[in-house]
């Protein structure tokens, strides 16, 4: 014949024969596969039955633990596949018979991990602040605790930006609490008005736009009264009005100012109560 052309013999045994190379790659997907169906089995009925019992929880400690599951039944899988496979269980057995050297080795090369996991730990227990609290910490870095994972805590700023912060760093930081054992929060305002405004008027002012603000929440527990206000004193060209609104922990004080602020300063514009400012007259020389 002018092509004298045979295929390469193929014997499906070796498909299945762990002492060959294809063998054994077979072999080792099948392991993988069996241990990422295993472990989405396992992660969903966790996720299903566990999780969702403890999803109104805000507990950092119930937050970390459920992260540091997770990673235990991805790892215990991934371990599985080492030593069960054919084609890894030479590297299972370096792994658990040089443990000393290889966990000096990876000890060295894992320390910020460790570290943070360890911080995590920490934070777990002591809790200075749970998920949903606003922190403030001693770099400037402030917002609404959003999650903790073994290694980092996510913090949401004013900007809806999420601040991934290790957990040594917050360990190590200086944390102020705003929501730490509270259900309220509060800020002190105060407010002039020129002289010759009607104060009663302006004080009722004051007391509608606090009640009709999203924010606020009434001063008292089972009273609908809200931030009182008063008239504290007479100032060098205004009469200063003051009064404390209360709001709750995860409103970003930036905001709850912010609306408060416009809705007076409508209000005022609309009543025709005046906001005294400052002005300079310039009275020019004749130079002649």
């Amino acid at each position: 014949m002018l092509f004298d052309f045979k295929l390469p013999e193929f014997d499906i045994r070796a498909l299945y024969d762990t002492n060959t190379i294809l063998g054994q790659v077979i072999e080792f997907l099948i392991y993988t596969a069996v241990a990422a169906l295993v472990t989405a089995i396992v992660l969903a009925v966790y996720n299903r039955f566990v999780k969702k019992k403890l999803r109104d929880k805000k507990n950092i400690q119930i937050r970390f633990t459920q992260n540091i599951i997770r990673t235990l039944i991805i790892l215990i899988a991934v371990i599985w596949v080492l030593v069960s496979s054919s084609a890894t269980t030479d590297i299972g057995k370096v792994l658990f018979q040089g443990t000393a050297i290889i966990g000096a080795v990876v000890g060295l090369a894992a320390q910020p991990v460790i570290g943070d996991l360890f911080s995590g730990i920490a934070l777990s227990f002591n809790r200075p602040f749970e998920i949903g609290d606003r922190i403030e910490l001693d770099n400037g870095i402030r917002g609404i605790v959003m999650d903790i994972t073994i290694r980092h805590v996510v913090i949401r700023t004013i900007d809806t930006i999420d601040v991934i912060v290790p957990n040594s760093k917050i360990n190590a930081s200086l944390i102020t609490n705003m929501s730490h054992n509270t259900k309220t929060r509060s800020a002190h305002l105060k407010f002039n008005i020129a002289y010759g405004s009607d104060v009663r008027k302006a004080m009722d002012i004051l007391k509608n736009v606090i009640e009709e603000c999203e924010y606020t929440i009434p001063a008292w527990k089972g009273k609908e009264e809200y931030g009182p206000v008063y008239f504290v004193s007479y100032a060098d060209s205004s009469l200063v009005l003051s009064t404390t609104i209360y709001y709750k922990p995860a409103s970003a004080t930036e905001v709850v100012l912010s609306d408060i602020n416009m809705r007076v300063n409508d209000a005022f514009a609309k009543e025709g109560i005046e906001i005294p400012f400052n002005y300079v007259n310039v009275v020019m020389k004749d130079q002649k």
